[in-house]
């Protein structure tokens, strides 16, 4: 019979409704319509690929805005360059060439070296596109089958609709949100893999929708007619809220829609075929929504020399004025004026090509030509700063993917790091899934090394309140086991169907009983292998193409079977169980079976499955025992949630992390002291009466639009009341290698860490505990949930503006406090009090963010860098972590278990959290204290031949001519001081042991003293370098015009002679660890020089070539000449010698006390 087509039909925002109603076309009118019926969101990607250079080359001009967005492309490549004073000056420099009056040079010495730096970042820019653009093209091409009426159909991933129906293969990546509406699975679930998601390494488990599922055939989705109310597309990744509701029948089928129920993109698909309804695509998925744009990193080094630029510019343009007024104003002063810019342009530290300045003509400025040498000096630096990183043995795998930053590492103040992950050798098995009946690929992982945890949990302990039990102790609950079971076949053969009619009826009543030992053990071992949401997994033995058989071929031996879970502490629990003889051997939607050690099998009834969330803190399941009949509730949880469920008992408080919610006023107990994450254990017996009024009500408040959450959590908390106390159970999670040690060393130097996770608060809270990130003996204070949903469950949580005001108040009144809030929280204390938060946070020792989503991430990072101007480090190892890498100044990744996802799109890749130690107490800190004394020393260069410059200018009654050729500044800034002056990047103040044991000096670099610039490169330091470079520019030239008064036209040769002994002094006075290149490199220079002395002697006259002024080299190998050009220079360097050794003996700096 024919079906009406399903028309679209959206909620206005303004109803009380908070939910969109989605359309499935489900009927051949329905997709024989126009595409009009369709709700079209934007593409994937397509809609937000960035616009650029390799846009315009591979074709899009032929767009009609072609002209804009070349427009726009160009202009951000500009502004990114000319933001800078340096560039910004060399521009108005070559601008004001085309003016006759103020020309000095040939245009091209001033445009060919701007126009090649801007020409090569422009290149830059347009391969990055390019490159960005494939990456685009290659996702937006992925091809997908899309169901129609017609059959399947090939469709791009950018070409997919809201509304399409979409075939996702195993192993293929999930291309938009979806409801998951059929799978080829017998069972109706699938696993997929989420790691890119979340950064979680174990597969969750989706449901098909039932109605959709339950149909005979593929085709039939077509014969239908349904629609699906699906959210407002929204950040968080764990939660759905909608309805699946069929109208073609009588009564009409509605069905509510979970988190179980969705497909989100950039998952997996790890068993099986699904079918699903698009429901969000492009900007709208929850994978886009978490993403944010990287930023262009730009090094605070670079911005404290672009703030002294300034202020060199500002010196250069008073000696300029000065000079004119000297001279009267006569004549065309402002051409003088300009002219004397152009020559005392030694000062500023021009940002141009080496090649092309060095082959331009003698005249062009010799200031622009030996001013560019700074960024030359200091980007080779960064280079050899990252091949030094890659190249250190005791940090293996270390790439340094962005190489302009690596003086960040040594002036980080926050390190913001993320909890789980393990770096991992993978290998591939093919596995079979007891719940979905057919063969997987699961990746095995070995090697663990990564960010804080390896995410492998060990079960650790039992406690039953009179007795506990740890690892040595296991074999006794094991022999428990074996005599409790040992005597169940024969009391299930004699009564087993009288007491299933009987359990059916009544639960069991009585006076309590105490219980034995045994009893208690069994009772607690049971329910700890039934209360989870594990699924057994047996490796297959079919080939990849044989699936269809794998079943067959299963073997189904434990040695074959490994286990799945959304949480790798049901993991840790069920592993437990089967050591000490209760084995989970299979599982799906509807039961479960247990194997005793007898080998007898125990099948189980699944009846309700309440996951573990956020604000409940807990997770239950309601099971029938198929052989007895009896009702059996099960629950686990934080003992926060569980303590006001159990029945009274007086030694739950005792072994557990809390009893209040506060950390701060209770004592912690046993198991929190050792590190261990605990569970609460406990169970209730139904009767069949009360679990059918359950059910009618639970599935009712699932059907609800409005607040179902909180529907549903009144339902299920009628039902969690006076339940039996079990057992406690102690899970650990395993650091990684030396995470103790590597965060006490961070703590040492000085750098405050900070660990977000999406991981509950009690898990990190322990984690935080485990890792010694916060002490023993520390207090921690707990900013509550902030949920509606908590306040119905009936606990103090923060619900209100008020009430976060009476949280902020109670914590700013204790010190030495940790912190330890969750994402919720966090939101609504950033909404009301942003700065109060921020301030009283950064005063924390240790701050632990639980439940944080990704883009919350990263809002950290932007709040610490905006309200504290501190440089700030994120790590992590999953696609969860790249918001927050991105964010952050300096971002490391680590290769592990989430992928590489983290570790691409980092500055630093790292193979394991031990070695962010050693890169930033030794790379990180020598990198930037060697770019700080090298800057300062290259503008020192610049600095001292412009006083020279301005010396000489005077004695020539003020004229604007330059001392030295073009040649002689080029040789100046290259041949004759470059290597010696490079060289300065092998300097070390202390042996990297010594900067280990002694993190402290780390600290030191982040003493930010009065002014805005750090310890090594500070207006202090630099008033330092203009005073030496004053002091030694007037005593070279004067005394080279004093001593050799009678050999005026040597004055060149003399004074440039002592110039280059002077600086090479200087390389010597400044250099702390001599290493044998910088000693080839003085005596190169030196030899370099001579030679030029030598052979280029016309280059050494006054005025110009063609007038026949020459060196005489009869002159330079005189007596006379010698010991007046080494007086000047002991002139100009013994009393910086004498001023440094007086230094070092009477106020030692930290690091020469450590070296003595």
């Amino acid at each position: 019979m024919p079906r009406c087509p399903t028309s679209l039909r959206f909620s206005l925002e303004d109803e009380p409704s908070n939910l969109d109603e989605m359309p499935l076309m489900m009927s051949e009118e329905g997709f024989e319509n126009d595409e009009s019926d369709y709700q079209t969101l934007p593409r994937a990607r397509r809609g937000q690929r960035r616009r650029g250079l390799g846009w315009f080359l591979l074709g899009g001009w032929e767009n009609q805005d072609q002209n804009l967005k070349l427009c726009v492309c160009v202009s951000q490549v500009l502004y990114q360059q000319f933001k800078f004073f340096l560039n910004l000056y060399f521009l108005v420099v070559a601008c004001s060439q085309f003016v006759p009056a103020l020309k000095i040079g040939y245009l091209y010495t001033y445009w060919a070296p701007l126009g090649f730096v801007l020409a090569v970042t422009m290149v830059r820019e347009a391969v990055d596109e390019v490159r960005r653009y494939q990456r685009d093209k290659e996702m937006n091409s992925q091809l997908y089958s899309k169901l129609t009426v017609r059959g399947k159909i090939q469709v791009k991933s950018s070409d997919i609709q809201v509304g399409d129906l979409i075939i996702v293969e195993k192993n293929q990546r999930i291309p938009a949100d979806m409801i998951f509406l059929r799978t080829s699975e017998k069972t109706g679930a699938c696993f997929i893999r989420t790691e890119q998601l979340d950064g979680e390494t174990d597969w969750k488990l989706k449901v098909a929708v039932s109605c959709t599922q339950r149909l005979a055939a593929v085709g039939d989705l077509f014969s239908i007619s349904a629609f699906v109310y699906a959210q407002k597309p929204q950040l968080d990744i764990h939660t759905f809220e909608g309805n699946f509701t069929r109208e073609d029948v009588e009564p009409q089928i509605h069905e509510s829609l979970s988190i179980d129920n969705t497909l989100w993109a950039s998952a997996v698909v790890a068993s099986g075929t699904v079918i699903g309804v698009v429901i969000y695509t492009g900007k709208e998925t929850r994978s886009v929504l978490n993403t944010s744009h990287a930023k262009n990193k730009v090094g605070l080094l670079d911005l404290e020399l672009n703030r002294l630029t300034k202020a060199l510019f500002l010196a250069q343009l008073v000696l300029s004025i000065v000079m004119v007024a000297l001279q009267g104003f006569v004549g065309p002063w402002f051409r003088n004026l300009f002219r004397f810019v152009v020559l005392f342009s030694y000062i500023i530290p021009i940002r141009c090509c080496e090649i092309l300045t060095r082959c331009a003509s003698g005249r062009v400025s010799p200031g622009l030509q030996v001013g560019y040498n700074l960024r030359v000096n200091l980007d080779m630096g960064k280079s050899a700063y990252g091949w030094m990183i890659t190249r250190d043995e005791n940090i293996p795998g270390t790439v340094v993917r962005t190489s302009t930053i690596p003086e960040e590492l040594g002036r980080l103040v926050y390190l913001l790091t993320d909890k789980t992950g393990a770096g991992c050798i993978p290998t591939q098995n093919r596995i079979f899934s007891s719940l979905s009946g057919s063969s997987l690929t699961q990746t095995v992982f070995a090697l663990p090394a990564g960010t804080l945890t390896q995410n492998e949990m060990v079960f650790k302990r039992l406690h039953l309140g009179t007795v506990a039990y740890g690892n040595d102790t296991m074999d006794e609950i094991q022999s428990h086991i074996v005599q409790s079971y040992a005597q169940c076949p024969a009391q299930l053969a004699g009564g087993g169907a009288g007491n299933a009619a009987m359990a059916r009826s009544n639960p069991p009543q009585g006076p309590k009983v105490r219980k034995s030992v045994s009893s208690r053990i069994h009772e607690a071992v049971k329910a700890v292998a039934l209360c989870h949401n594990v699924t057994p997994v047996y490796e297959s033995h079919a080939a990849a193409g044989e699936t269809e058989s794998a079943e067959a071929d299963q073997d189904f031996s434990d040695d074959n079977r490994t286990y799945q879970a959304s949480s790798p502490d049901e993991v840790a629990l069920v592993r437990w169980t089967e050591s000490v003889g209760l084995t989970l051997v299979n599982r799906d939607l509807t039961s479960l079976q247990l194997r005793t050690p007898s080998g007898q099998i125990l099948s189980f009834l699944i009846l309700q499955v309440f996951p573990f969330t956020s604000e409940s803190k807990r997770m239950g399941i309601i099971i029938r025992e198929e052989a007895t009949g009896e009702i059996t509730f099960y629950m686990k949880g934080a003992d926060v949630a569980m303590a006001t469920i159990v029945q009274y008992n007086d030694w739950l408080e005792e072994e557990t992390v809390m009893k209040a919610i506060s950390f701060a006023s209770c004592q912690c107990g046993n198991m929190a002291r050792e590190g261990l994450r605990t569970l609460v254990v406990a169970k209730k017996c139904l009767s069949e009466e009360q679990y059918q009024d359950f059910e009618s009500r639970y599935s009712q408040a699932k059907l609800s639009l409005l607040d179902r959450a909180l529907k549903v959590a009144a339902v299920v908390e009628s039902l969690e009341r006076e339940m039996e106390l079990l057992c406690l159970t102690g899970v650990e999670d395993q650091l990684q290698a030396d995470v103790r040690p590597t965060l006490e060393l961070l703590r040492n130097a000085g750098i405050k860490v900070w660990m977000l996770t999406g991981d509950k608060m009690e898990t990190a809270t322990c984690i935080a505990k485990s890792s010694h990130l916060v002490s023993r003996t520390q207090d921690v204070h707990v900013f509550k949930p902030v949920s509606q949903a908590d306040c119905a469950f009936g606990s103090h949580q923060v619900c209100s503006r008020g009430e976060a005001h009476l949280e902020l108040n109670a914590f700013r009144r204790k010190h030495d406090c940790a912190l330890v809030v969750s994402g919720d929280s966090l939101e609504v204390c950033l909404r009301y009090y942003e700065h109060e938060f921020v301030e009283l946070a950064c005063q924390c020792p240790a701050v632990v963010c639980c439940r944080c989503s990704p883009t919350q991430k990263a809002q950290i990072v932007r709040l610490l860098q905006q309200h504290t101007a501190n440089r700030t480090c994120a790590i992590g190892d999953g696609g969860n972590d790249v918001s927050m890498i991105q964010a952050a100044d300096c971002g490391i990744g680590i290769e592990g278990k989430e992928g590489k996802q983290a570790s691409l799109a980092a500055d630093f890749s790292v193979s394991q959290f031990r070695h962010v130690g050693r890169l930033l107490m030794v790379h990180g800190r020598n990198s930037y204290k060697r770019s700080a004394a090298l800057g300062q020393f290259v503008m020192h260069r610049g600095m001292i031949i412009s006083t020279m410059q301005a010396v000489f200018s005077s004695v020539f009654f003020f004229a604007s001519v330059p001392l030295y050729q073009g040649f002689l500044m080029v040789g100046y800034a290259t041949i004759y001081t470059m290597f010696p002056v490079f060289s300065l990047v092998l300097d070390q103040d202390v042996k990297p042991e010594t900067a280990l044991l002694y993190p402290e000096l780390y600290k030191d670099l982040t003493k930010v003293p009065s002014s805005v610039l750090g310890r090594s490169l500070s207006f202090k330091t630099f008033l330092i370098w203009v005073l030496i470079s004053i002091y030694q520019g007037g005593i070279l030239m004067y005394g080279a015009l004093v001593l050799f008064e009678s050999e005026f036209v040597h004055v060149v040769a003399i004074s440039f002679t002592a110039l280059v002994l002077t600086e090479l002094l200087m390389v010597a006075l400044t250099v702390r660890t001599w290493h044998w290149l910088m000693v080839l490199a003085e005596f190169f220079s030196l030899g370099c020089y001579l030679a030029s002395l030598a052979f280029l002697n016309e280059y050494f006259g006054i005025g110009r070539v063609s007038f026949g002024a020459f060196l005489d080299l009869s002159f330079i190998t005189t007596w006379p000449f010698l010991w007046k050009v080494s007086a000047i220079t002991l002139v100009s360097c013994l009393p910086l010698y004498i001023i440094k050794y007086l230094k070092r003996k009477f106020s030692p700096p930290s690091y020469s006390k450590l070296s003595s």
